[in-house]
């Protein structure tokens, strides 16, 4: 499917859905989940932790609250506790389930992070390219506007190298 990558704060954005890059806690840290839940306020952390622990790989969903969205996808790429890091299977999974899970909500928007990356360890150019790919490869019911979000000009940057490697 087709997909845009775009540069900006993910708690600014407007979509059906927002995804929050979470461990399988659902605990609302920092990074993307802090973003999110100061953009939201301190009820979505509570929410999101009432539906965990969850799965690695699996998908929870929330209220976006104060955000410009209808929902939050906390989307389980990495382990919440110990040394672990992300890993290909999981981002790929957690990219999947997200997809599956906003198509089954009937979202059109969905605005994605780099899963995995970041404060759970992985590279991020190479878990870019694993969510591109899944991005790429699925089929939607409902989804027309995915927009896979970095942050930083150099996020960015690699993000768009990446997905564009997988777009030939």
């Amino acid at each position: 499917m087709h997909f845009e990558v775009v540069q900006g704060d993910i708690a600014g954005q407007s979509a059906d859905a927002l995804v929050n890059a979470a461990g399988t806690s659902l605990e609302m840290g920092s990074g993307v989940a802090g973003a999110l839940r100061r953009g939201a306020g301190e009820e979505i952390s509570e929410e999101a932790v009432s539906r965990g622990p969850v799965d690695l790989g699996a998908v929870a969903v929330t209220d976006a609250y104060d955000l410009d969205a209808d929902n939050v996808i906390h989307a389980a790429a990495m382990p919440h506790y110990g040394d672990r890091q992300a890993t290909e299977e999981s981002i790929r999974e957690a990219t999947r389930n997200t997809l599956r899970e906003a198509d089954d909500l009937g979202c059109e928007s969905l605005v994605i992070p780099a899963l995995g990356c970041g404060t759970a360890g992985f590279d991020l150019r190479e878990g870019a390219r694993f969510i591109a790919e899944e991005i790429d490869d699925y089929e939607p019911e409902h989804l027309e506007d995915v927009r896979f979000i970095g942050y930083s000009d150099d996020e960015y940057r690699t993000i768009r190298e990446a997905a564009d490697e997988v777009r030939g």
